[in-house]
């Protein structure tokens, strides 16, 4: 009977459709765990990158410093402001990124936190933005190309790095060496790809953060955007926030992989 049982889980995962819907909830899974875990990080880090100067009277002059602030003066539900709209994006976009990831495998062979001015609830201020600026480039969809290149270089160095890697390195028969191995895999990958696409993100966060002047836009287009930040403030502006980050995406990245990868496997083992 057990035998029959295993035969017949082997049958369906081999279905394309059925393991298509497993491995876009486990996709899913993956990113829900990460943000809900990892979101205090990433509004840190939006922080720092909307800050301009020593004149910038919401200044953080450490990592330390601008969470003892938050919670001195917000206090502790302050670290997941904003959470519900990165749950809302993140959930179905990790489905399809790991979908995705999954199918191009085969093909090639192989085996945000809102501003503090913006900080209510979800629907309101969506009805806001639009109600103001409509669903443009002006708008809803602000900052849509720093987001895409945010997005693209971090997942094209990410994904591959840890499946070469991962490909590379040999698996343990221990359970707790392989997890520990996944782990350091995938903190690896989100640190390295943390670094190389942080322009993008200071640019997507200056362009959607609030302006320096009220009322003129000084930040409108990603590339023009990089090279006021570098011109103004400098080569290392480019990279304000990047601690906060690389200890969210970090062990963000290895948190994804994990239950992507132990979520897929017990819904192939159970249905």
């Amino acid at each position: 009977m057990c035998k029959m049982t295993s035969i017949e889980n082997v049958s369906k995962t081999r279905n394309p459709v059925i393991l298509s819907f497993m491995q876009l909830a486990a996709g899913g899974c993956a990113g829900f765990v990460e943000v809900s875990i990892m979101h205090p990080l990433d509004l840190v880090k939006t922080r720092f990158q909307i800050q301009r100067g020593p004149d910038d009277p919401n200044r953080y002059t450490s990592l330390a410093d601008c969470f003892k602030k938050m919670y001195r003066q917000e206090g502790f539900l302050s670290f997941y402001k904003g959470i519900l709209p990165p749950l809302l994006a993140e959930t179905p976009k990790r489905a399809v990124k790991f979908f995705t990831f999954e199918k191009y495998k085969h093909v090639y062979g192989y085996g945000s936190y809102l501003p503090p001015e913006l900080q209510k609830s979800t629907i309101a201020t969506a009805r806001e933005i639009v109600k103001q600026d409509g669903f443009g480039l002006k708008g809803l969809n602000k900052g849509l190309t720093a987001t895409l290149g945010r997005h693209g270089v971090f997942n094209m160095f990410y994904f591959s790095f840890y499946h070469n890697v991962r490909e590379m390195i040999p698996q343990v028969e221990d359970p707790m060496l392989e997890v520990g191995r996944k782990l350091l895999i995938g903190l690896i990958a989100g640190t390295l790809a943390s670094c190389i696409n942080i322009p993008f993100d200071v640019a997507k966060s200056r362009i959607q953060g609030p302006q320096p002047v009220p009322g003129e836009i000084k930040y409108k287009k990603c590339f023009a955007t990089i090279v006021t930040v570098y011109k103004e403030e400098g080569f290392f502006a480019l990279y304000k926030g990047l601690i906060p980050k690389i200890l969210r995406l970090g062990p963000g990245g290895a948190i994804m992989f994990l239950v992507y990868e132990h979520t897929l496997e017990w819904m192939k083992n159970t249905f």
